[in-house]
């Protein structure tokens, strides 16, 4: 198989959401696609809401460790990681599109080549307008 062309994979998404002093915790377990394109790396799948619509997923690392989770749908979010730094994005929503920041205060990415699998780390703070929207702790793991 070639990862240039992606190979299958299993993808396991933990993340635990903290704000106004409540925590969420969700876990999906999926099947998704990883593709690697030069020194980039993608990582696909698709994300089942509880309303039972299916949100495309991709996860890029690229060679200096900075990541971005870009969601597709009727919002298009995409985040923008790299370690203790403030990167500001853009989140479309069907309201308008809305200016949000990003702060990793914990990045890390592991990959391992048999078989090629990985586990990207990030805890990061959400602000809008310098205002903290929560706390994220989120943990990827794929196997081909």
């Amino acid at each position: 198989m070639n990862i240039n062309e992606g190979i299958p994979a299993k993808i396991k998404v933990q993340t635990k959401v903290t704000q106004n002093d409540e925590t969420e915790e969700f876990v999906f377990d999926l099947p998704g696609q990883v593709v690697k394109m030069g020194d980039t790396l993608y990582i696909r799948y698709k994300e089942v809401q509880p309303d039972g619509q299916e949100t495309p997923v991709t996860v890029k690392v690229t060679p200096d460790s900075q990541v971005q989770l870009i969601r597709s749908g009727e919002s298009r979010m995409r985040l923008r990681f790299a370690y203790r730094e403030k990167l500001e994005t853009s989140y479309k929503t069907p309201y308008g599109i809305f200016m949000i920041t990003t702060y990793a205060k914990n990045l890390h990415v592991s990959l391992k080549d048999r078989p090629f699998s990985g586990i990207i780390t990030i805890d990061y703070a959400l602000l809008m307008k310098e205002e903290k929207v929560g706390d994220y702790h989120l943990v990827l793991e794929f196997t081909t």
